[in-house]
């Protein structure tokens, strides 16, 4: 029997997350569905990512023609990468995402991976402010006589995929992602992505 999840999620507090259920709940009675779950969070959206929280568990267990429901995309995460992956997640699985105070539903048809592809055009754009940011503190620390890049001898074939990904990797160590996330986002194994940021120093080069 097809799951229907509501997730809600604040940094601190709860009265929000009240909040969060009743326009999930409305939503439902309106739409005729019936949820079989409920899952709360309280959590930031900025200083954990999604693989640190319980909605990566709860991405875990739905499959297609499940459904989740948030009352807005924020709550899945602040960061717009993070809710671009969870939306792309669910669309491969085939299962359904609803943001209900946005009027937003993501499923398997063209209408969602148009809107997909918009929430991607965003990403990549904040993805190139990014990058440009750690340019341009990697320049000012490389005038400041810091030694960047790999140690000589460091690089090795396991280590392919990731090459020439040390700005993507350094802009989302900043923004404190976890070397599981950084991973699955690299499709690399964890044990390969927390040697290759050890090898080439990518945390001490990640801009403060």
């Amino acid at each position: 029997m097809p799951q229907v999840i509501g997730y809600a999620r604040v940094s601190t507090g709860k009265q929000d997350l009240d909040n969060q259920r009743y326009e999930i709940d409305r939503y439902c009675e309106k739409s005729g569905l019936v949820l079989t779950e409920f899952v709360e969070e309280v959590v930031s959206g900025f200083k954990t990512t999604i693989g640190d929280r319980k909605i990566s568990q709860l991405l875990d267990g739905l499959g297609r023609g499940d459904t989740l429901i948030v009352s807005e995309t924020s709550r899945i995460s602040r960061r717009l990468i993070d809710v671009l992956n969870t939306i792309q997640i669910c669309l491969d699985r085939g299962v359904t995402i609803i943001a209900v105070k946005e009027s937003y539903v993501f499923r398997d048809d063209i209408n969602s991976k148009v809107m997909a592809f918009a929430f991607g055009l965003a990403a990549e754009i904040e993805r190139s402010l990014i990058s440009a940011r750690t340019k341009e503190a990697l320049a000012r620390k490389k005038a400041e006589g810091v030694v960047l890049g790999r140690p000589v001898g460091s690089f090795q074939h396991k280590h392919y995929k990731l090459h020439g990904k040390d700005e993507e990797i350094v802009a989302l160590l900043q923004k404190q992602v976890s070397v599981s996330a950084l991973a699955r986002v690299f499709n690399v194994n964890r044990k390969t992505m927390q040697t290759y940021i050890a090898d080439n120093n990518l945390r001490d080069n990640s801009p403060i």
